[in-house]
């Protein structure tokens, strides 16, 4: 039989806040195309953020149906497919499938904007979006491509294929859009 070893309740204690240092790693360092992160373990235990009370979550499992894709999100050129994910997160995070329906009208979709929201990914699932974004410039983003907006970024889409399919994860679910005039 093992003999267990008896920690204090400070060092207990201490073991269970620690992050694993390849989640630390994973969250400040910064990734750019052919240049690999370079973070070392102290850096960023710096700039991890502190873990506040953990929200209730559940198990979201979403399955393919062609008819879950509805008209009713933030643009008329646009269906989504609600993955639920903010409902499983009690607000934490929403994701969901955007499927861009062509053809494009760049009058209808070049409108330069702005989310509040702490973080947004997007993922080219299919076909192709080009995209504009304040200090980045155009960008044209193929099927597997990903990029991440930080808060407040402006931008727009300036053009997509007519089978575009983009996966989009923001924090949290609700957040405000302000359109810049």
């Amino acid at each position: 039989m093992a003999k267990l070893k008896r920690t204090s309740k400070s060092a207990a204690k201490t073991a269970a806040t620690k992050k694993p240092a390849t989640q630390a790693v994973a969250k400040a360092a910064k990734l750019s195309v052919g240049k690999p992160a370079k973070a070392s373990t102290k850096a960023v235990a710096k700039t991890a953020a502190k873990p506040g009370p953990r929200r209730k979550q559940r198990v979201a499992i979403s399955h393919y149906q062609e008819e879950a894709f509805l008209g009713d999100g933030l643009r008329a050129y646009a269906k989504y497919r609600d993955l639920g994910v903010a409902a499983a997160t009690g607000g934490l995070a929403h994701a969901h499938v955007i499927r861009l329906i062509g053809p494009c009208d760049p009058k209808e979709v070049s409108k330069l904007h702005y989310h509040d929201a702490e973080f947004q990914l997007v993922y080219v699932l299919n076909g192709w979006v080009k995209t504009y974004m304040e200090g980045e410039g155009e960008t044209l983003m193929r099927q597997g491509s990903s990029w991440t907006q930080p808060p407040r970024v402006r931008h727009l889409i300036r053009d997509y294929s007519d089978n575009c399919e983009l996966l989009e994860v923001i924090l949290p679910a609700e957040f405000k859009t302000v359109e810049v005039r």
